[in-house]
């Protein structure tokens, strides 16, 4: 039986002990180890742009098949005596590109090209590297916050499949009379290069914010705005990739007058290879002319979206929207430069970061409208 309390008694003067409020269960034994992860793949995202460039010159010097062979441990290794040299020069020297295109080369002149195409599977190697002494620190450490050991394993798991496409490109162009690697292999390689760039960048926006403030954000996500920027996402890849393909054959040098091709709407003779489905991968007037009309109406979708992100209720989400269409004007007056120029590779290769750019910030759009940040009425976030 409870002893009666006067009616003026200090509360105070209870003496049980009452529970302490618990705050933030949401994020309780899921926090892991945040910003340090977060800090890691912010690394390998810059590991991957540099692979993206590294690559894009590789090919821009036609180095790519200098190495014929495909070592992933023994490979890290270059050439050390004269006999060493001598003997993979022998290797390429077997090879289509070589008896077809560069019979006139040196073992000087080899191993310039030879360094390239290294130097970029050597980058391959070290960002394997990172990714698994990052990922294996933070699982033995058991900072991997919960629900993102799958998510962390996927992206090493594509990087993996990466080096198999990588290898799979390069075998294309060593038979026959392949004198460079097939288009639409390079396109696969590079797409995928896109897609783990895309995860990585994602996952650093979401690592950015609490779990508790992504699923209060949630609930104000602006699902149609995010329906348009995912097909603006969709959109900018598709051109990425025919991007590709006009590299592949250096299709971008063949017909350099803007905005007719050839003095004419649709450049001479399209389809004039056998049998027809070639000359959207090989003939170089069409994959150039399908990759002008893709980046025309990738502008035109780009604009609705951009009108409709400028009407979001979120500050922050209106900002990314700019960046986006800022970034993809830039990009499409770039791109009538580089083939106006005949794509000299300072200006090839800087429109392919700028891709990187513009990618990137589209899906950051993206997500801010799926998780947009709430801002008072002055501006500031709430």
């Amino acid at each position: 039986m409870t002893k009666k309390r006067a009616i003026f008694e200090e509360v105070a003067a209870d003496t049980r002990a009452t529970p302490a409020p618990q705050g933030g269960l949401i994020d309780k034994g899921n926090a892991g180890a945040r910003g340090a992860i977060r800090i890691w793949l912010m690394v390998l995202f810059a590991l991957v742009v540099v692979m993206i460039a590294v690559g894009g010159l590789t090919r821009l010097t036609d180095s790519g098949l200098s190495i014929t062979e495909w070592r992933p441990l023994t490979g890290a290794i270059p050439p050390l005596t004269q006999a060493d040299w001598e003997a993979e020069f022998a290797k390429y020297q077997e090879i289509p590109q070589f008896q077809i295109m560069n019979r006139w080369m040196g073992l000087d002149d080899f191993k310039f090209i030879y360094w390239w195409e290294w130097g970029h599977r050597q980058l391959g190697r070290v960002i394997g590297l990172v990714w698994g002494l990052g990922f294996l620190g933070f699982l033995l450490a058991r900072k991997i916050p919960t629900g993102w050991t799958p998510r962390l394993l996927f992206i090493g798991a594509l990087g993996g499949v990466q080096g198999f496409i990588g290898w799979w490109m390069v075998a294309s162009g060593l038979t026959g009379s392949m004198t460079s690697v097939a288009s639409y292999r390079l396109a696969t390689h590079l797409g995928l290069a896109f897609v783990i760039l895309g995860f990585i960048a994602w996952y650093v926006f979401q690592l950015g914010r609490s779990e508790r403030d992504l699923l209060q954000a949630r609930r104000t996500k602006e699902a149609k705005l995010f329906g348009l920027s995912t097909g603006l996402m969709h959109f900018a890849f598709l051109q990425i990739l025919l991007g590709a393909l006009v590299a592949g054959i250096d299709a971008g040098r063949s017909y350099t007058d803007w905005p007719l091709m050839g003095g004419q709407i649709i450049p001479p003779q399209p389809f004039m290879l056998e049998p027809l489905w070639t000359n959207f991968f090989e003939n170089p007037g069409l994959v150039q002319f399908i990759h002008r009309v893709s980046g025309y109406l990738l502008l035109v979708f780009g604009v609705v979206v951009w009108l409709k992100g400028r009407k979001s209720a979120h500050a922050t989400t209106r900002s990314a929207f700019n960046l986006a269409f800022g970034a993809l004007l830039a990009q499409i007056v770039l791109g009538i430069v580089t083939v106006m120029t005949a794509a000299p590779w300072e200006i090839a290769i800087l429109h392919q970061v700028l891709a990187v750019i513009l990618w990137v910030l589209i899906l950051r759009a993206r997500y801010l409208c799926g998780y947009p940040v709430a801002t008072s009425i002055r501006g500031a976030r709430a």
